[in-house]
């Protein structure tokens, strides 16, 4: 197992500036991560260069963007993008004539899915194609990205590559029972992992999350050869998730959101990060809190441990800053309840036998159980029922606080990274924001 390696220091680094390019590996969809570095970039005068995943059309052929797509991207990101398809995965790859993974698993049902068996032999031969599909995708990215980074430039590369779930309508039923399911409708996501479905699914997220990372930074070796020769320094980053500490007893602590059934793809991603700064190359994957993303609302809970970051603007000195943050997520309340309650179930939910066992950051990934479903979900569902509205939740303030001080977090550590893998905890993001804001 390798060392939990925790941000600690405040980068003071800036390496980036205007003539510099920017990469994001990944398309900008809505909110996230990938916003916080792209607005570094832009602030810094940075080139910010894109890619795209494609589109799939009426027959779920890959296919670059139509121009009037290509404008909306373009202008959502605010530079270039590569109008290559980079779609990654193999779920709608297959050799020319057999079934996709895709098709093999279509006509599963929620009463036969545990038991049906798929052809792995036919999965091989579709994740070698969708494999070497994106291979050779890079390799065209690559070939007209190098045109656009001139010698002497720095070049940060971003990737934002994340999912893997095929398309199949059974699947959201699964998802329902295994992330919001409680009672009779709960489902143990040991189900999900140990069925040839589940099996499949790993596979693709190992492709999706962290396999790409690894052809980024293989297909990028001649641009880097070329800036590293004339005085450039390149740089990669990706998104990781594996726990995040929190204030729990006043002390911060690793929690989890469980059953994260991404994560063994996420310390594969890790690995890769090892692998290349083994070689020399600066990559570095941050572990980042958890937030409420377009993505991430299929948790039902993910969004628990976010509440504790109040607590920890105000313990890492935010005065009067804090305050205000307080008092905005007080205004999003009902008019009988107050933050202070709010938080106090936030507590005994992390006190709980319940959680205090899913707390093994050795174990990570864990599976859920009944008694987690229980007590996270019903959590959830009585903090949601706080607000005035379900459409502005005190997540949203605090997602947007930590997609702010995440930014400039990894853009200037990035700058000289210490470690392949790093943790952004609460203490850190607390301290870069409350920097932000008290300066």
């Amino acid at each position: 197992m390798h060392a939990f390696t925790p941000l600690r220091t405040l980068p003071q680094t800036q390496l980036f500036r205007k003539g510099d390019v920017f990469v994001l590996f990944g398309e900008l969809f809505g909110r996230g991560y990938a916003n916080g570095l792209v607005n570094q970039a832009r602030d810094a005068g940075m080139t910010i260069i894109g890619v795209t995943v494609g589109r799939r059309d009426e027959n779920n052929a890959l296919r670059a963007l139509t121009a009037e797509e290509l404008a909306t991207a373009e202008a959502n990101l605010g530079g270039r993008i590569i109008n290559v398809p980079l779609m990654a995965g193999f779920d709608l790859d297959a050799p020319a004539g057999t079934p996709t993974p895709t098709d093999l698993i279509a006509d599963m049902t929620l009463k036969s899915w545990q038991d049906d068996k798929l052809d792995w032999a036919q999965i091989e031969k579709c994740r070698a194609v969708g494999v070497q599909r994106f291979k050779d995708s890079v390799a065209r990215v690559m070939a007209e990205l190098d045109g656009m980074i001139p010698d002497g430039a720095n070049a940060f590369f971003a990737h934002t590559m994340a999912g893997g779930i095929p398309k199949v309508k059974v699947f959201l039923a699964i998802a329902n029972r295994i992330y919001k399911g409680r009672g009779e409708r709960f489902m143990p996501s040991s189900a999900l992992v140990n069925s040839d479905l589940g099996r499949l699914i790993m596979m693709n997220f190992d492709e999706v999350t962290a396999n790409t990372f690894q052809h980024l930074i293989e297909g990028s070796a001649a641009i880097r050869a070329r800036l590293e020769k004339n005085g450039g320094q390149v740089r990669y980053t990706a998104y990781g998730y594996h726990g995040t500490e929190i204030l729990i007893g006043g002390q911060y602590q690793w929690q989890t959101y469980t059953s994260y059934t991404q994560g063994k793809a996420k310390m594969r991603l890790e690995q890769h990060a090892r692998t290349a700064w083994a070689q020399g190359i600066k990559a570095t994957v941050y572990n980042s809190p958890e937030i409420r993303t377009n993505s991430s609302d299929i948790f039902v809970g993910v969004e628990l441990s976010l509440f504790p970051l109040l607590k920890a603007l105000k313990q890492e000195g935010g005065g009067a800053w804090a305050e205000a943050q307080w008092q905005a997520c007080r205004e999003v309340l009902q008019e009988d309840e107050s933050l202070e309650n709010l938080l106090s179930t936030i507590d005994a939910y992390n006190d709980s036998d319940v959680m205090k066992g899913f707390r093994n950051f050795a174990a990570w990934p864990m599976d859920n159980t009944a008694e987690l479903a229980e007590v996270m979900i019903g959590t959830s569902e009585a903090i949601t029922k706080m607000h005035k509205s379900r459409d502005a939740l005190v997540t949203d303030i605090l997602s947007a606080l930590v997609l702010e001080g995440s930014g400039p977090l990894m853009f200037r550590e990035t700058s000289a990274p210490t470690a392949p893998v790093l943790w952004l905890n609460h203490d850190i993001i607390a301290r870069q924001l409350n920097l932000l804001h008290n300066a």
